[in-house]
C-alpha cells in the first residue's frame, strides 16, 4: 500500500485557513469528507480546543477514520451520512451553528485503491463504483439499462467527453450482445471506439467516462450543489469555509456559491447599501488556489486540486 495514499491534499494551507476561526474554546469544524481521517487528525492535532464533527457515506471509511481518531476521544463525532445530509446531522447534535467548515472532495484515496469497487481503470473489477455500497445503483446498471440519449448526456456533462457519441454507440451494441459487468470490457471498449488522436491525449482514454459514471452512481454534483449553500448557512459569522474540488465543474459549482454569497443583492443605483443586501461572505482566496509543484511531485494524486476559501461575515438577511 502506497504511502502517497494517506497524504491530504494541500493540508497545511486548509488549516492555515480555517485557523482563525479555530482557536476559541468550543469551536466546532466540520470535515464532511472524513475519508481515511488525515485532514480530520490534522485539524484536532492543531486545534487542541476545537470539537469535530466529521461525516462519510461509506462505512468502511467510517470504520478506519474511527480507530485513527480513537485517541481524541469525545472530541470527535462520526457520523454516517452524506455531506448534504449536515443540516441534519448538526440538528441532532445540537448544535446550531459551526466555526469551521472543510470538504474535499478528491475521491477517498481508499476507494480509489480498493480494487473490488470498479472505480480504477488501471485494473479489471466489478463496475460498482457506489461509495455507500449498502444504497443506490451501481455503474454497470447504468451502462446496461440507462437510454443512450442519457448515457451521452452523463458523458459530457460530468466527464467532458467529446467522443460521448462515439463511446455510447458502442456501449448500446455491446450490451445488446452481453450485459456490462467488469471494468476492463469498458476500459477496452472506449479504447477501441475512439479516433487515434483522442488517444493520444491526456492520459488514459478511459478517465473521462469513469469520472462520469462515479459522479452520476453517486449524484455527486446534485449532492454538492446542496451541499455547499447548507455549510454557508450552518458557519456562524467570523466562521470559515474552505473546498478543494479535482474537476472544474465541481470547482464551478464552489466558485458560484462563494461568488453570490460575497455579491451585494442591492438593486443598482442606491446611493448607500442597506445592511440586508450587504454580502454575506468574504472570499479567502483569488480564483482558486493550486497545490505547489513540490507538493504536486511529492503526491500526484494532488494534481488536479483547486482550492477556494471564504469567510462568513455577516447573517442572511431575514
Amino acid at each position: 500500500m502506497s504511502q502517497s495514499r494517506h497524504v491530504p491534499v494541500m493540508l497545511q494551507r486548509c488549516l492555515d485557513m480555517l485557523a482563525p476561526a479555530l482557536t476559541e474554546p468550543g469551536a466546532v469544524v466540520v470535515d464532511c469528507t472524513l475519508g481515511l481521517g488525515g485532514h480530520s487528525e490534522a485539524l484536532l492535532t492543531q486545534f487542541p480546543e476545537a470539537r469535530l464533527v466529521a461525516l462519510d457515506r461509506d462505512k468502511e471509511a467510517l470504520r478506519l477514520s474511527g480507530e485513527r481518531l480513537a485517541p481524541f476521544g469525545d472530541r470527535a463525532t462520526l457520523v454516517h451520512a452524506v455531506y448534504d445530509e449536515l443540516p441534519d446531522v448538526l440538528d441532532r447534535l445540537g448544535v446550531p451553528r459551526v466555526q469551521g467548515v472543510l470538504f474535499d472532495l478528491g475521491v477517498s484515496s481508499m476507494q480509489l485503491d480498493e480494487a473490488d469497487r470498479g472505480f480504477a481503470y488501471a485494473q479489471d473489477a466489478p463496475l460498482d463504483m457506489r461509495m455507500d455500497q449498502t444504497t443506490g445503483i451501481s455503474a454497470a446498471e447504468v451502462l446496461n439499462t440507462y437510454p443512450p440519449g442519457e448515457i451521452v448526456r452523463i458523458l459530457r456533462a460530468y466527464g467532458e467527453e467529446k467522443q460521448a457519441k462515439r463511446i455510447v454507440s458502442a456501449i448500446v451494441r455491446e450490451r445488446e450482445k452481453e450485459p456490462f459487468s467488469n471494468s476492463a470490457r469498458l476500459v477496452e471498449l472506449i479504447r477501441d471506439s475512439l479516433p487515434q488522436a483522442a488517444k493520444r491525449t491526456g492520459g488514459n482514454p478511459a478517465k473521462r467516462t469513469f469520472q462520469a459514471l462515479r459522479i452520476e452512481v453517486n449524484g455527486e454534483l446534485s449532492v454538492l450543489e446542496r451541499a455547499i449553500p447548507a455549510a454557508v448557512k450552518a458557519l456562524a459569522v467570523g466562521g470559515r469555509i474552505a473546498v478543494l474540488s479535482y474537476h472544474s465543474l465541481e470547482d464551478r459549482l464552489v466558485k458560484q456559491v462563494f461568488a453570490a454569497g460575497a455579491a451585494t443583492t442591492a438593486p443598482p443605483g442606491l446611493p448607500v447599501v442597506p445592511e440586508r443586501y450587504q454580502p454575506r461572505l468574504k472570499l479567502l482566496t483569488r480564483g482558486a488556489e493550486l497545490p505547489s509543484e513540490e507538493e504536486i511531485a511529492e503526491n500526484r494524486r494532488a494534481a488536479p486540486a483547486r482550492l477556494r476559501g471564504a469567510q462568513r461575515i455577516r447573517e442572511d438577511a431575514e
